[in-house]
């Protein structure tokens, strides 16, 4: 196989490495911010981006994906630390690692596609609410409810330390400006706001000014890069035996597999380069995951903040987010003493900005407009997320869009044509489901007794075992308490496949008398 390797020259170097730089200088606040939201050292979440970089950066699938540490999965992160230990965090990401594998192998990767965009919407909108209650509290220094309906009944009593609290609420203005820095930072005039990315100017604007003022706010605490690497024990692997060790790894699976694929799917319509190949992305973060694993770090995901970034600063290969790796091993490695002076305050800040991206504001007006159920699917998704947890939100959510679409589909209309004289014509078009069975029997029992009855279903779409079942047995009990024939006009293959509203007249009709 032959390769060339046109991007040695420098010109063709430049725009990668001016990418890679904005992506590294996006990811740092991120990535730490996403960390100590879990409930887990800063230093984890910087490993994950570097493994994100170095090794899932340079595996094929989408060329110009930025994977690390999301905030869309910080909440089931910290549920599964809560739960768990510190110490299961490797097991379980891991083995989600592993998993991905098997369903990149198995060229499941475009499958992820099929999940319902109300339901997606509605999982980051739960994300995004479960983020904002609790970063809310860190912002102002204080310990969050550790339940959604906790942290949603607890208000009171934040705002009440806030306001009554000197520290609390000196704390709270530090993440209250850092927010406001974020949304105010694009609308600067002149070429800073496009030169330095929002999240690093308003955590470095932060910090400067925490520390000029020498405010007494809490700081991250910093344990060194190799000492927060904590590869899990080889006896930890038995845990997997634990059925809700197992689901939070399920909930791992599905969730960053979704977010990756969905993000990979925005990237590419970003850019006119090589489209994703889904299986292929799918085993990169495989391959990512169980690295971080084997090391005790975040999962990764793909995270579209960070691609977003890489795309609009002119990236070409994945040269720029190979590199941006590079630098964060060497941000880590050589200025860890940086991350010391970051207050919480502002990291949360940033959170609660994410957090609020999140939420699909302006898309749920139109979307109840035009597709009512699928905004109480969104809806309900999002607040189940918030009373439960990650995945039982979701999984509520998928029933309930398997449910709809079920609905949906199964559309039936009954005619009725009653004469003044002779038998009673009744026809069913559509797609007879169990779902619609009580509205055609409902119709069928109000028929007169005295009068014969043709029932025809010849130009049902779909008849499924239960309706036929139903209709059958009508027949046999209006026969037996009405003395009255029932004719039944359906297709042969009936209760497969019927010859639908375009071909009224089957090739092969039966008419059973009852």
């Amino acid at each position: 196989m032959h390769f060339k390797l046109p991007a040695l020259r420098p010109s063709l170097l430049l725009p990668d490495v001016t990418a890679s730089l904005v992506v590294f200088l996006v990811a740092v606040p991120l990535c730490v911010g996403v960390a100590v939201a879990s409930g887990v050292p800063a230093e984890l979440g910087l490993i994950t981006g570097i493994v994100g970089g170095l090794v899932a950066g340079v595996l094929p699938g989408s060329s110009l994906q930025v994977s690390g540490p999301a905030a869309g999965l910080t909440v089931l992160v910290h549920e599964a630390v809560e739960a768990h230990g510190l110490a299961a965090l490797g097991v379980i990401v891991l083995a989600s690692g592993v998993l991905q594998l098997v369903l990149g192998a198995a060229r499941c990767g475009r499958w992820f596609r099929a999940i319902s965009i109300a339901v997606v919407q509605g999982m980051l909108a739960g994300i995004g609410l479960v983020l904002i209650l609790g970063q809310a509290y860190a912002m102002a220094d204080l310990t969050a409810p550790s339940s959604g309906l906790g942290k949603i009944s607890g208000l009171p009593g934040l705002t009440r330390d806030i306001v009554f609290s000197a520290d609390a609420l000196v704390t709270f203005m530090v993440g209250t400006a850092t927010i406001a820095v974020l949304i105010l930072w694009k609308r600067l005039p002149g070429p800073l706001p496009h030169v330095l990315p929002a999240p690093l100017a308003t955590v470095a604007l932060a910090t400067a000014a925490v520390a000029a003022l020498g405010l007494p706010i809490a700081r991250v605490d910093v344990q060194g890069l190799i000492e927060s690497v904590q590869p899990p024990a080889l006896g930890a692997l038995s845990n997997l035996g634990d059925v809700a060790l197992l689901g939070t790894v399920l909930a791992f699976t599905l969730i960053a597999s979704a977010e990756s694929l969905f993000s990979a799917a925005a990237v590419d319509r970003m850019h006119d380069g090589p489209r994703t190949d889904y299986d292929k992305e799918l085993m990169a973060q495989g391959v990512g995951n169980t690295v971080c694993g084997l090391l005790g770090a975040l999962p990764m995901t793909a995270v579209i903040v960070r691609s977003a970034a890489n795309v609009q600063a002119g990236a070409r290969t994945k040269l720029s987010r190979v590199l941006h790796g590079v630098w964060l091993l060497l941000f880590a490695a050589l200025f860890p003493a940086a991350l010391e002076a970051i207050p919480i305050a502002a990291l949360a800040g940033v959170l609660v900005h994410a957090g609020a991206k999140l939420m699909p504001v302006r898309e749920l007006l139109p979307l109840w407009r035009d597709h009512r159920g699928e905004a109480v699917v969104l809806a309900v998704t999002a607040i189940a997320i918030v009373v439960t947890n990650m995945f039982e939100g979701v999984l509520l959510g998928l029933l309930m869009a398997v449910a709809k679409t079920a609905w949906e589909t199964s559309s039936l209309h009954v005619h009725v044509e009653d004469g003044a004289a002779g038998p009673i014509h009744v026809r069913i078009t559509g797609n007879a489901t169990f779902l619609r069975l009580p509205r055609i029997l409902d119709t069928l029992e109000a028929l007169p007794g005295d009068r014969p009855v043709q029932l025809d279903l010849s130009r049902l779409r779909h008849l499924d075992h239960a309706c036929h079942t139903a209709l059958t047995g009508w027949a046999v009990w209006h026969n037996k308490s009405n003395n009255e024939p029932v004719q039944v006009k359906i297709p042969d293959d009936v209760p497969q496949l019927g010859t639908g509203p375009g071909n009224p007249h089957p090739k092969s009709v039966t008419h059973r008398q009852l």
